[in-house]
């Protein structure tokens, strides 16, 4: 299964990458290969400054070794060995009416000292943060992600959106950080649902990411817009960095595990404001925005 993975990640991220650049025309992605002293490394790759994306990354990681002490009291073992990889994405467009977007699809083993896997499962999802909401927007990601979700199971949808709009949300703030879409995590293997068919669920919905976002790309980047669009972009993305510095697990996993720190932290935007009290106007764009951000809504 690692290996398969592996192989899925690793394609996925090269046809990702080369939509990208067609839909961007400008903008090319770097490829940086690295490796982690304890074991294992990754290839991200970061577009920067195109004619569409300001800002965005594309990544697969593949590290190994023992799990640090912290991450141990989190998985509730002791002097366990690891093995994860996956594939994250975070693209923060330039038009304030293209909404960023969110994705992540991984794998995680756990080893005994034998070296034989004791667990392993599936985690990842993908979801969408929009600074000006249009409700067909929303509703097309959603009914994608429902779809490939439905494949498997017709009670997937509901259950990983749910967690979705629960795990994705600023506490601190109550409020969503965006409109949602698929959230799971610590999918294993059960008498209904065998690894290979976690494995089948996990690349289907993979495969769906490029149909989900590029048509929302397409119709949102020639909108004409100006700076006080670009200035509530920027006020919305600090809520965007809040959840990733002070939330998010993936992050803290990178982090606790020694990762490597650019990699991690590519999902910040370049340009970012943090207004103190500030309020968008009544009756706004903004503002009717901010309350679907309050009250997650069902969008098919």
């Amino acid at each position: 299964m690692k290996k398969e993975f592996v192989a899925y990640i690793r394609n996925l991220q090269n046809t990702i990458t080369s939509r990208l650049e067609q839909i961007d025309g400008q903008g090319n992605f770097h490829e940086d290969e690295w490796k982690r002293p304890e074991g294992g490394g990754g290839k991200t790759r970061v577009i920067e400054n195109g004619a569409v994306f300001e800002k965005g990354g594309v990544n697969i990681s593949e590290v190994h070794g023992t799990l640090p002490e912290s991450m141990q009291q989190y998985f509730g073992v002791s002097d366990a060995n690891f093995f994860a990889c996956g594939l994250s994405l975070v693209l923060h467009p330039k038009n304030p009416f293209v909404p960023t977007v969110h994705a992540n699809w991984r794998y995680f083993e756990l080893y005994n000292e034998q070296g034989e896997v004791v667990t392993s499962w599936f985690g990842g999802g993908q979801d969408l943060t929009p600074y000006y909401l249009f409700k067909e927007d929303a509703t097309h990601f959603h009914q994608v992600c429902k779809d490939a979700c439905d494949r498997h199971d017709p009670q997937f949808y509901s259950n990983f959106k749910k967690r979705c709009d629960e795990y994705f949300y600023n506490s601190h703030r109550k409020e969503a950080r965006g409109i949602g879409g698929l959230f799971f995590d610590y999918l294993k293997e059960t008498p209904q649902m065998s690894m290979q068919q976690w494995f089948d669920f996990v690349t289907d919905v993979g495969n769906s990411f490029l149909d989900a976002y590029v048509p929302i790309v397409e119709s949102r980047k020639v909108i004409p817009y100006n700076d006080d669009h670009r200035n509530w972009q920027e006020i919305r993305r600090g809520r965007y960095v809040e959840f990733n510095l002070v939330h998010d697990k993936g992050t803290l996993f990178g982090l606790k595990t020694n990762g490597r720190i650019e990699s991690i932290l590519m999902s910040l935007p370049p340009h970012v404001q943090w207004r103190y009290d500030h309020h968008p106007k009544p009756g706004s764009e903004e503002e009717k925005l901010i309350q679907v951000l309050q009250n997650p809504r069902e969008w098919v």
